[in-house]
């Protein structure tokens, strides 16, 4: 896989990328946002926000507005207010230094994994009886009528409709839609499922797997 690592650490930079290497990748350094964004094309990027020329999140937005790339945030800045504004800028992971080689891979396998199935679902949409789910223009109709989901609503709704009918576990939601493996945040998840049965008139369209997590029962 094709990375372009942006940090400024030298030593922190040239650590890790002996050990992508290792792991297969190809990778490729850029020391500031400047050039991160004038780089060649990578499949993941892997963003340090202390840049020595701008803000780090500028550089994410900029990237994100551009392509849909995988953004794993790696960063010394550990603060809950600092994680959330990197996610709402569009990075699809969060990993604060110190970390191990083992997790980041685990990591980045997870976020490509979400990469990859997105890019084969945007090109068309989805029909589940009445309810007709359009992936490029992130919209939810029902017998012809758009329904107004939020946007936790409607990326919750696009992980059960990717999965065909099969079962999506409480923990692979959280991970994909809230960017989260914590178990407290299963109560939001199951606020979101009744909130969609509710707008969407259809109660059965989201079935419980007891104790295993959603999917889509398809008519």
């Amino acid at each position: 896989m094709r990375i372009l690592l942006v940090e400024d650490d030298d030593r922190f930079a040239d650590a890790l990328t002996t050990a992508l290497r290792r792991h297969g990748h190809q990778v490729e350094r850029a020391r500031s946002g400047g050039e991160a964004l004038a780089a060649a094309p990578a499949e993941l990027v892997l963003l340090d926000l202390g840049l020595p020329d701008v803000d780090g999140v500028d550089v994410l937005r900029q990237v994100r507005a551009d392509s849909q790339i995988g953004i794993i945030v790696v960063t010394a800045r550990g603060e809950e207010a600092q994680r959330v504004r990197g996610l709402r800028a569009g990075a699809d992971d969060y990993i604060v230094k110190p970390f191990g080689i083992a997790e980041l891979e685990a990591r980045i396998e997870a976020v490509m994994r979400r990469v990859r199935s997105h890019r084969r679902a945007a090109p068309g949409s989805a029909r589940f009886g009445p309810v007709e789910v359009d992936h490029v223009r992130r919209s939810v109709r029902r017998d012809g009528v758009e329904v107004p989901l939020t946007r936790k609503e409607f990326d919750l709704l696009a992980v059960l409709v990717r999965a065909e009918g099969a079962v999506v576990t409480r923990e692979g939601i959280l991970a994909e839609v809230w960017q989260t493996t914590w178990g407290g945040a299963t109560r939001s998840l199951e606020v979101h499922v009744a909130s969609l049965r509710a707008k969407l008139s259809e109660p059965g369209l989201i079935e419980t797997v007891r104790g295993i997590g959603y999917r889509i029962r398809k008519p």
